[in-house]
């Protein structure tokens, strides 16, 4: 369905008041040039009569698509209703959406305190397993984000952390066990024998929690290979260490699950969420945390805490699109898509001299690109201080009315899940005529 500009949307003046007065996050400001979307429609954004696939769902997180009407409809009788609860009060789709969450999430995970966005969930996370445990230390990966608050910064190992060093005290990096390019290869024992020696030479008895995102999104769409995550779920019981899982990008059917973790049947002690929870509608996210976290507060503060925890709005939203998500079969859905999606991705990564490897679950997909297949070098970088391979396919999509998030060496692709199979393969086709610039690119070094 085409939605028309509002008769008030002037998109020289948005461009203006933007250029002006709005700070844009993670850019450089001078020459941003940005697209004014006036609506937005199921896989499509509107930017007056221009119509453009939304083939990453937003930032990896408009799962339900734009304009679900049971989210929209929930958000307006909530809107009627009370749009604002202290959090010491009782409010019904607060308690409603946590109960939901209870019933979805991992067994054994019960308890929810909701924050505004993923950032502060993890932040959360780590306080809760700092007073939990009565230790420090938090282990996390190299190749992982967790947001861009000082302590969610400090766990990710993504360049966007640099500016803001020193972090918080007590983080430690471990590697990742890539199978594409790990230095363990496919071994998992390797992989995990390593971060036991990084407990070893921390001390266990120091560490709070070993925290991880099941599958890293931004860092490259990294499945780990099987009994992985159950490894760490061992080494934490057996050191006494907090597993906390990162869903904020992998919740909420991404990857064909409602939780990455149900992929590998492993419970972790706490999750956090955001993004797909309200399906970006309304900013919301948290921690869900086991009955024995949760019981250990029932005689001890839980020193966290926000003004907008719980906001009845956000809890509206979430409520509705978790109904969705399961009343429409939409988890399901995106297993059976997401297949279709990774098959007609490597029938096209065959056709490209400069696609190393394709990669995900569900609806979440990944395109690494290398200069040389043999080598495995990246076509740009990562962590580098180029983008421009990145910024060129991201304009070259969308001059093909397509968008899809790119960072340096990789595509992510990640439509909503409930996109048609004529959007798919429209949206797939854009990304094969795109990638002959990055085979010429790896072949020549130049991108014009």
């Amino acid at each position: 369905m085409k939605v028309a500009a509002p008769p008030s949307t002037d998109p020289a003046r948005v461009v203006q008041d933007t250029a002006e007065h709005v700070l844009v996050s993670w850019s450089a400001q001078a020459g941003l040039k940005p697209i004014v979307v006036t609506g937005a429609q199921g896989s499509w954004l509107h930017a007056g009569d221009r119509r453009i696939l939304d083939f990453s769902s937003g930032l990896i997180n408009v799962n339900l698509g734009h304009g679900h009407p049971k989210v929209v409809r929930a958000i307006q009788e909530q809107a009627q209703r009370v749009c604002y609860v202290t959090p010491s009060f009782g409010e019904e789709s607060r308690a409603t959406l946590a109960r939901l969450l209870a019933e979805v999430a991992p067994k054994g995970l019960t308890k929810t305190i909701f924050t505004t966005g993923g950032s502060e969930a993890n932040e959360h996370a780590i306080k809760i397993a700092r007073m939990f445990t009565r230790r420090h230390k938090i282990l996390t990966q190299w190749r992982s984000f967790h947001g861009q608050t000082q302590g969610a910064m400090t766990l990710g190992g993504d360049n966007r952390r640099w500016a803001a060093e020193p972090g918080i005290t007590g983080v430690v990096h471990f590697l990742n066990p890539d199978p594409y390019r790990s230095v363990f290869g496919g071994d998992v024992q390797r992989a995990l024998a390593h971060v036991e020696e990084v407990i070893w030479y921390e001390g266990p008895e120091h560490i709070a929690a070993i925290f991880v995102e099941p599958i890293p999104g931004t860092s490259g769409i990294l499945v780990p290979p099987d009994g992985y995550l159950q490894g760490l779920r061992t080494l934490c019981d057996r050191y006494g260490i907090l597993l906390v899982f990162d869903e904020v990008m992998t919740g909420f059917g991404r990857t064909g699950k409602w939780f990455a973790a149900d992929h590998w049947d492993v419970a972790p002690d706490i999750i956090t969420f955001a993004k797909a929870v309200t399906s970006g509608y309304v900013p919301l996210g948290g921690a869900i945390v086991s009955t024995k976290i949760a019981r250990h507060f029932d005689d001890h503060v839980l020193w966290v805490g926000s003004t907008y925890s719980g906001h009845p709005l956000a809890c509206a939203a979430g409520a509705a699109a978790v109904a969705a998500y399961r009343d429409e079969g939409l988890i399901e859905r995106a297993a059976r898509v997401g297949e279709r999606l990774l098959s007609e991705l490597r029938k096209v990564g065959e056709r490209h001299p400069s696609v190393g490897d394709i990669r995900g679950k569900g609806l979440f997909a990944g395109i690494e690109l290398v200069k040389d297949r043999r080598t495995k070098e990246m076509l740009e970088r990562w962590n580098g201080p180029s983008s421009a391979l990145a910024n060129t396919l991201r304009a070259a999509l969308l001059q093909r009315d397509v968008y899809v998030f790119c960072r340096w060496n990789m595509l992510f692709v990640a439509p909503p899940l409930v996109v048609t199979e004529d959007e798919l393969a429209t949206g797939v086709r854009a990304v094969d005529e795109v990638l002959a610039i990055a085979d010429r690119y790896a072949a020549t070094g130049t991108l014009s």
